[in-house]
């Protein structure tokens, strides 16, 4: 039967109800692994932050309102405790957005403890797509209603819309292959400025100069450090650029769509070209522990070089995604 949009859209927000009744009623029936009632379960799972949240990921096995209410609280506070972390490393302003972050972190333990009580699956804004998307297949099958269920017939007009639903679905599988590349650039990228985070920020020392000697026939190595004082004035704009790209990459990894994906990479670009302009500006390098003079010259040369390279490359790439973007942009909207 030929129905106008204003009855597509309401039987929609009828059925979407129907489903929401649905999982209010089975934060109160489900089984629960604990034996708590669920709401009870999910305020537990953030009374500790990221703590009772791996807790009750771990022991509760049935309940999908209480495993993601865990995974939330693991997202959230996880996150934040690792940003409170970060920030303790920049001068001046760490202290200030170190009070924001516990102001925060303070106001969501207190609301999301209240939702959860009250029965509400509520998604706190990216992370709660983040908790979803890391829970297994079977969780997440909780929040998809039965074709078996009395209350949609496969002849009726909600079940045609569904049916539509499902074919995108499976037209977006289509994309499959380049969306697993997207997801596994992303996934390197978050590995590698892991990588740099942790190597830049405690093993740092090793950047220097090796030399040989041997003392009483046996071989000794000794090194000389390259970087200077000025090298902790430059650190805290690493870290927070390596800390913004894992955190763009990880929204990418969730929410993966053109607009959005473009839109971090060319800011995360602008942000590495700053980058690569203060380490060139203060330059926290001595050279002068090489033996050689003529490299003692050079090597400050050539890495300048690169450095600049490297930036004039980023420049460029994200000139050229910029115009791409609006574009694609303009395309859309006069389309």
């Amino acid at each position: 039967m030929d129905l106008s949009p204003e009855e597509r859209i309401k039987i929609y927000e009828e059925e979407k109800e129907r489903i929401e009744a649905e999982q209010r009623k089975e934060t109160t029936v489900t089984d629960s692994t604990t034996g708590l009632k669920p709401n009870v379960a999910g305020l537990l799972c953030y009374l500790a932050g990221w703590i009772t949240g791996i807790i009750f990921v771990v022991i509760e096995q049935k309940n999908h309102f209480v495993r993601f209410h865990a995974m939330q609280s693991i997202v959230v506070f996880g996150a934040l405790t690792i940003a409170s972390a970060l920030l303790t490393w920049i001068p001046y302003v760490g202290g200030f957005f170190g009070a924001v972050i516990g102001i925060l972190g303070f106001v969501l333990w207190v609301v999301l403890m209240v939702k959860a009580y009250q029965g509400e699956l509520y998604k706190v804004p990216i992370a709660g797509d983040i908790a979803g998307g890391i829970l297994p297949t079977r969780d997440k099958a909780a929040d998809i209603p039965s074709s078996k269920s009395p209350a949609i017939q496969t002849d009726s007009p909600i079940s045609a819309i569904r049916d539509a639903k499902i074919s995108t679905h499976r037209m977006d599988n289509y994309f499959t292959e380049s969306r697993a590349l997207r997801l596994t650039a992303s996934s390197f990228a978050i590995a590698w400025s892991i990588a740099l985070l942790i190597f830049f920020s405690f093993f740092h020392n090793y950047i220097a100069y090796y030399h040989s000697a041997i003392v009483n026939g046996a071989t000794t190595w000794t090194k000389t450090p390259i970087l200077t004082d000025d090298y902790f004035t430059w650190l805290p704009v690493l870290i927070t650029t390596l800390a913004l790209s894992i955190a763009g990459h990880v929204i990418l990894i969730v929410h993966d769509r053109y607009w959005l994906r473009q839109t971090i990479l060319i800011i995360l670009n602008v942000i590495g070209i700053v980058t690569i302009a203060t380490l060139l500006d203060i330059f926290p390098f001595n050279f002068d522990v090489i033996p050689s003079s003529t490299w003692a010259d050079v090597v400050p040369i050539i890495i300048t070089i690169v450095l600049v390279c490297v930036a004039v490359g980023l420049g460029i790439g994200t000139l050229v995604m910029l115009i791409k973007f609006v574009v694609n942009l303009m395309k859309e909207t006069s389309a």
